[in-house]
């Protein structure tokens, strides 16, 4: 993606807008100018209330709620076990993790190949707690005005109150994000009465005050800082775009030569466009640019300057979508392709490995064994004069219910029989060893090595099963 504008020298004015100095002109170590946003109401930043909620709730929510005795969601690294709700995953089961990245990755790219920065705008932790910081901050500051008003004026006790307020509402903020993120790793019911009582480990300390920290600095301090320089997804997502892409745009053609006018005006006739220059547009941009300068990697695409400019269209009686989504195509006059090639690969390579991803998760088998030949001997002869190996199996029961299981053989070696007891009772989550004792008689055996199967079943339900190769040895045939 480029950007089809000179460089400015951004710097900011006494009303607190972004300005713009000399074409050309760029300063790489300006200070940051302080983005106050305006608060505004439309479809888009409906939708973005509705996302924001959607994630909100359940990361709130999900350390709270129980399943079967325990906590829903956990995390549990000293004991190796994650708890997802009805499944137990084990460390064997890493690959699923970075399967699961990988499907987040092809959803990612498809989504920014359909429509930009979408992700960014709408579902980003970052835009969303940011979203929960400025509302916090209207709450206690007052509306955009309000708090450019505030910060011009010298310090008093009034001043101070307000900010105060507004910190406070952020660490309180913090605290919970802190909170919640550490319970999703130790048991949050367990948590938050020991930090009540200041008794909890130092790694706990140490982590509640790390993600305190991080949020209250990047959700309430750096903002779209974090969105512009931070993000690698701002500068690898141009890539992935296209004159198809659908993004947020200003008709140049229809909104230009701007100014201002009275509502009664022929504007055409005064040869001015739609654009009224009310900067409504700048004012309500969480990352403080002017859309109207072109397509530039700094948009979240979040739709909060197209609910503006509707609603300043809607007073003036002009049709809206001077600001809107749309492709640079259609922008153009020209036809938008929905189903090309990129957008269909990324479409189809994340529905393949999301089905996949499913079926493994729903077929997998919650147990799994381990074979272990006795190394003191190949194998023994007993005084009726039958050959004998002793095997140690280690069965791992990675469901969330005691269960029985059932161990039996089979292979080429006839008459193989089991001396040892063959059920074994393993609790949720739990390694059982068992020592495995066969035996077979001698002239049945064609080769010294023999291939056999140990198979392991659960009594109860027969889906569960499991089995593992080894070897059954024995003297020189005819011996």
């Amino acid at each position: 993606m480029k950007k089809d504008i000179p460089l400015f020298d951004v710097t900011e004015n006494q009303a607190g807008d972004v300005g713009q100095a000399e074409p050309g002109m760029v300063d790489l170590y300006q200070s940051r100018g302080a983005v106050y946003t305006r608060e505004i109401r439309g479809r888009y930043n409906s939708l973005r209330n509705y996302t924001a909620w959607i994630l909100l709730v359940p990361y709130f929510a999900c350390p709270w709620l129980s399943w079967d005795g325990r906590q829903a969601v956990l995390f549990d690294l000293p004991g190796r076990k994650f708890h997802i709700f009805g499944i137990t995953f084990w460390p064997q089961d890493f690959f699923l993790l970075a399967w699961l990245l990988i499907i987040a990755a092809f959803a990612l790219f498809f989504a920014t190949v359909w429509a930009g920065r979408v992700w960014c705008g709408y579902t980003c932790p970052q835009s969303v707690w940011t979203k929960m910081f400025m509302w916090s901050e209207r709450i206690a500051e007052g509306t955009r005005n309000q708090r450019i008003k505030l910060d011009a004026q010298p310090w008093s006790a009034g001043k101070l109150a307000r900010k105060g307020a507004k910190h406070g509402l952020w660490l309180g903020i913090s605290l919970a994000t802190a909170i919640t993120f550490v319970g999703y790793f130790t048991p949050v019911r367990e948590l938050v009465p020991d930090l009540f009582r200041l008794d909890i480990d130092p790694w706990a300390w140490f982590w509640l005050a790390f993600f305190t920290l991080a949020t209250y600095g990047n959700a309430g301090w750096m903002r779209e800082q974090v969105c512009i320089y931070m993000c690698p997804y701002a500068r690898f997502q141009s890539v992935m775009f296209d004159r198809d892409t659908l993004v947020v745009l200003y008709d140049e053609k229809r909104g230009e030569p701007r100014g201002s006018r009275r509502k009664d005006l022929d504007h055409r006739a005064e040869g001015l466009g739609d654009c009224i220059n009310c900067q409504m547009c700048v004012q309500v941009c969480p990352v403080g640019i002017d859309i109207r300068d072109g397509l530039q990697y700094e948009c979240i695409d979040c739709g909060a300057c197209v609910d503006a400019c509707d609603s300043v269209m809607d007073r003036m009686g002009y049709p809206r979508g001077l600001i809107r989504y749309t492709t640079e195509n259609e922008m153009d006059g020209e036809e938008t392709r929905v189903g090309r090639p990129r957008l269909l690969g990324y479409g189809a390579m994340l529905a393949i490995m999301a089905a996949a991803f499913a079926w493994t998760v729903t077929t997998r088998v919650p147990l799994e064994i381990n074979v272990i030949r006795e190394r003191g001997a190949l194998f023994s002869t007993t005084e009726a004069g039958m050959i004998r190996n002793t095997y140690e199996l280690k069965i791992m029961n990675m469901s969330q219910a005691a269960r029985e299981f059932e161990i039996s053989t089979s292979g080429t070696v006839a008459g193989l029989k089991i001396v040892s007891d063959p059920n074994v009772r393993i609790d949720a989550g739990e390694v059982a060893s068992r020592i495995l004792r066969l035996e077979a008689d001698p002239a049945e055996l064609r080769m010294i090595s023999a291939p056999i199967t140990f198979e392991v079943q659960a009594v109860d339900d027969p889906r569960i099963r499991a089995d593992e190769e080894s070897r059954f040895m024995g003297p020189p045939p005819g011996r």
